[in-house]
C-alpha cells in the first residue's frame, strides 16, 4: 500500500464531500434571502430611514413571501431529513450465527486500520458492499442487536457504543458456498476498506444529504400517485428534491469514486496475489448464479415450488460447467480446500433464508412456505418440478384445444369435460402434431382447418399462408444468457442445437429469437395461422389460472424470523415485488413451444419409459435410458413455427414413442 495514493483518493473524496454540502448551502441561503430583506425592510421601518408608503408595501410583500419561502423550505427539509433511504433487501446474519466471518471480517478491519462494519448481512447475488442504515426509519440500530461486531471494548465498551456508525457489510451468499476462505478474505479486503473514508463526518454528511434527496423524490413520487389531493404539493417538493440531486450527482459520483480508490489502493497489502484468482472466482459464480436461477430455479418458481438450497446449487452448476467448458477446468480442484460457508454455524438455514428471499425478490413469491408455495430440496426437484410442470403443461394444452374444438381422434369429438377421454380416445400427442401440421388434404369444411386463407399445399413447400387479420406480430424474444455461462465443448449454431444443449429444456428454456422472429430477413415465412390462433388461446388461459390465483390466496402476514437470520422485510417496500424479473414475460409463440414439448415429453414418459430430470446448467430435461435428449427443441419449433411434423414424428419413430397413445395429465 502507498501512503500517497490513499491520500490522494481520501482528499479527492473529501472535496467532492464539501462541494455537495455546498450545495446544500446554497439551497439554504437561497431559502433564507428573502427572510433576510424582510429583516431589513422592517428594522429600516422601526428606525425610521426606510418610510413612506412606497417601503411600507415593500415591507409587507417581501416578509410575505419570506413567510412562504421559509415555510417551503422548512416542509422540503422536513421531506429530506425524515424519508425512508431505500436500502437492499437482504438476510441478516447474528454474531451468534456466524462467529468466524465475523471474526475474519474483523481481524480484516484491524489489518486495514480501518473501523469494523457494525453487521453483516447476506444478499442473493454475487456483489459485496457497504451500507448505511443508520437513519432512524431503519428500526433499532445494529448496536442494540447481536449481530454487531463488537470492539476490543467488549459489548459494553467505548468501542460497541461507537458500532452504530459503521456501515454493514452486504455480502453475497453465492461467495460464501463457491469461494475459499481465503479467496473471500481477498474480495471483502477493498470492500471493509472503504469503512475508513466513510467514517470521516464530511463524507458521511455528502451522503447522507443524497440519500435524503433520493429518498424524497421517491416518497413525493409515491405519495402523489396514491393520494390526488397530495399531489400539487408532492409535485413541488420533487422539484426541488430533483432539482438539488442534478446540482450534486457530479459531485457525488466523484466522491464515491474517490472512497473506492482510496479503498483499494489500502487493500493493496492484503492478499493481493490471491485477490486476482478470486476475482476470476467472482466471474464464474456471476456466471453460474445467473443460470441457475433462470433455467433451473425459475420453473420451479413458476410452479409454487421454490429450491431451499440454491447457494448449494451453485456448487454443482459450476462444477458442472467445468467439466463441460475447457475454459473453467482446474476450478472444481480448489473444492478440496474449505469452503467459505463453513464460517457459518449452519449453513443450511441460512441458505434457506437466502434462497426463499431469491425467489421473492426475482419472481415475487410470499414470504412464508405454504401449501401452494413449499420448498423443494434438490433430489425431489425432477418430480416435484418437471414431471408436475410438464403435465399440467399437457393438460392445459388439450383443455385448450377442447374449447377450440379439436378432435381427439378420427370420427371422435372433443370431450365437454376438460381432461375427459373423449370416447375411446384419451389426450395424445398425434392429436396436437395433427392440429398443428399444415396438411395439404385440409380443406374449407374440415373442422380443423384454420378460417381465411388455404395453408400451404405441402408440408415441405414453400409457405403461402398469410395471417389472419388482427392477429398480433410476435414480441421480441428474452435476450438468451451469455454464451459462455454454460456452453457446451462442441456449441450447435444459434438455434440451440448441440450435444450438450438443452433438451427439452424443459419447459422455461427460452426460445432462440432467429427462430421466433420473422422481422430480422424480409423473405421470412408468415406464422402457422393454427399455432397463432392455439397461442393466444393459451396465453389467454395462463392468464386466468394466474389471475385466479392470486385472488385465491388471502395476503398472510410474516411471521418473525429466526434472531439475526430473517430477511429484513421491514427495511423495503413488499408492494414492489417482484424487484429485479429475471426474464420479461413469455411470449405466447414461447408458451405454445413450451407446451408442445411438454407434451412430447409426457408421451416419452407413458410410452418409452423415459424420466425427468435436473441439469444444473440446463434445468428441467428429458432422460431416455439414462441418457439426456439433445435435439427435442428445434423439432418442436420446425412444428410449431412452420407446421412441418416431419422432423418430430422422425424423432418419435427413432426412439419408438407412440404419440397416438393416450397420456397421464396433471
Amino acid at each position: 500500500m502507498t501512503g500517497t495514493g490513499v491520500e490522494m483518493g481520501a482528499q479527492a473524496a473529501r472535496a467532492r464531500a464539501l462541494a455537495v454540502l455546498r450545495v446544500r448551502s446554497r439551497a439554504l441561503a437561497v431559502a433564507l434571502l428573502p427572510a433576510a430583506a424582510a429583516v431589513i425592510l422592517l428594522a429600516g421601518g422601526s428606525t425610521g430611514h426606510l418610510v413612506g408608503p412606497g417601503w411600507e408595501g415593500a415591507r409587507w410583500a417581501v416578509s410575505a413571501v419570506a413567510v412562504v419561502v421559509l415555510l417551503a423550505a422548512v416542509v422540503v427539509g422536513l421531506v429530506v431529513a425524515r424519508a425512508r433511504p431505500a436500502v437492499s433487501p437482504t438476510v441478516a446474519v447474528a454474531e451468534e450465527a456466524a462467529p468466524d466471518l465475523y471474526r475474519l471480517v474483523r481481524d480484516l478491519a484491524d489489518r486495514l486500520d480501518v473501523p469494523a462494519p457494525s453487521a453483516i448481512a447476506l444478499t442473493p447475488d454475487c456483489d459485496s458492499w457497504l451500507e448505511d442504515r443508520t437513519h432512524p426509519a431503519h428500526g433499532p440500530s445494529p448496536a442494540g442487536g447481536a449481530d454487531e461486531i463488537a470492539g476490543p471494548g467488549g459489548s459494553h465498551g467505548l468501542l460497541h457504543r461507537r458500532a452504530p456508525a459503521a456501515p454493514v457489510l452486504v455480502v453475497g451468499s453465492p461467495f460464501l458456498w463457491w469461494m475459499r476462505v481465503g479467496e473471500l478474505r481477498a474480495v471483502l479486503a477493498p470492500v471493509v476498506a472503504g469503512t475508513g473514508p466513510s467514517a470521516h463526518p464530511d463524507i458521511a454528511a455528502a451522503r447522507r444529504f443524497v440519500r435524503g434527496l433520493d429518498a424524497a423524490v421517491a416518497v413525493c413520487a409515491y405519495r402523489g400517485d396514491r393520494y390526488p389531493v397530495l399531489r400539487p404539493v408532492c409535485s413541488g417538493i420533487g422539484r426541488v428534491a430533483r432539482l438539488l440531486l442534478r446540482g450534486c450527482q457530479t459531485h457525488a459520483g466523484e466522491m464515491e469514486r474517490g472512497v473506492a480508490a482510496a479503498a483499494a489502493e489500502r487493500a493493496q497489502t492484503v492478499d493481493y496475489g490471491l485477490r486476482i484468482v478470486a476475482q476470476e472466482q467472482v466471474g464464474l459464480a456471476y456466471a453460474g448464479w445467473d443460470r441457475l436461477l433462470t433455467r433451473v430455479a425459475l420453473p420451479a418458481w413458476r410452479m409454487g415450488r421454490w429450491p431451499s438450497r440454491l447457494d448449494a446449487g451453485v456448487v454443482a452448476a459450476l462444477t458442472e460447467l467445468s467439466r463441460r467448458d475447457r475454459l473453467a477446468e482446474g476450478f472444481a480442484d480448489r473444492l478440496g480446500e474449505r469452503p467459505a460457508c463453513d464460517l457459518l454455524e449452519e449453513p443450511g438455514t441460512v441458505d434457506e433464508a437466502a434462497s426463499l428471499l431469491a425467489a421473492r425478490l426475482f419472481h415475487g413469491g410470499p414470504a412464508d412456505p405454504g401449501p401452494d408455495w413449499a420448498p423443494v430440496a434438490w433430489e425431489d426437484y425432477p418430480d416435484e418440478v418437471v414431471d408436475r410442470k410438464w403435465r399440467t403443461d399437457a393438460a392445459r394444452l388439450h383443455r385448450v384445444l377442447d374449447a377450440l374444438g379439436v378432435r381427439r381422434g378420427p370420427g371422435l369429438t372433443a370431450s365437454p369435460h376438460p381432461g375427459g377421454t373423449g370416447g375411446t380416445s384419451g389426450p395424445t400427442l398425434a392429436r396436437v402434431l395433427d392440429h398443428l401440421a399444415d396438411r395439404a388434404e385440409d380443406g374449407p369444411d374440415d373442422p380443423d382447418a384454420p378460417h381465411g386463407p388455404h395453408p400451404r399445399t405441402a408440408v415441405t413447400g414453400p409457405l403461402t399462408t398469410t395471417p389472419h387479420p388482427g392477429t398480433p406480430e410476435p414480441t421480441t424474444p428474452p435476450t438468451l444468457p451469455s454464451p459462455h455461462l454454460a456452453t457446451p465443448p462442441t456449441p450447435g449454431p444459434d438455434t440451440g442445437t448441440g450435444p450438450d444443449t438443452d433438451p427439452a429444456a424443459g419447459c422455461d428454456a427460452a426460445v432462440p429469437g432467429s427462430v421466433l422472429s420473422g422481422d430480422d430477413e424480409d423473405d421470412s415465412p408468415p406464422p402457422n395461422p393454427r399455432s397463432v390462433a392455439l397461442a393466444a388461446e393459451l396465453g389467454a388461459e395462463l392468464g386466468r389460472e394466474e389471475s385466479e390465483a392470486a385472488a385465491a390466496v388471502p395476503p398472510a402476514p410474516a411471521g418473525p424470523p429466526a434472531p439475526g437470520q430473517g430477511p429484513d422485510a421491514a427495511l423495503w417496500d413488499e408492494d414492489a415485488l417482484p424487484l429485479f424479473p429475471l426474464q420479461p414475460p413469455r411470449t405466447e409463440r414461447e408458451l405454445l413451444a413450451d407446451h408442445v414439448t411438454a407434451m412430447v415429453c409426457c408421451a416419452a414418459m407413458d410410452t418409452v419409459g423415459a424420466i425427468p430430470g435436473l441439469d444444473w446448467l440446463d434445468g428441467p430435461t428429458l432422460l431416455v435410458d439414462g441418457v439426456r435428449v439433445p435435439d427435442l427443441t428445434p423439432r418442436v419449433l420446425s412444428l410449431v413455427e412452420d407446421g412441418d411434423s416431419v422432423p418430430l414424428r422422425t424423432w418419435l419413430v427413432e426412439l419408438g414413442i407412440r404419440p397416438e397413445k393416450p397420456v397421464r395429465l396433471g
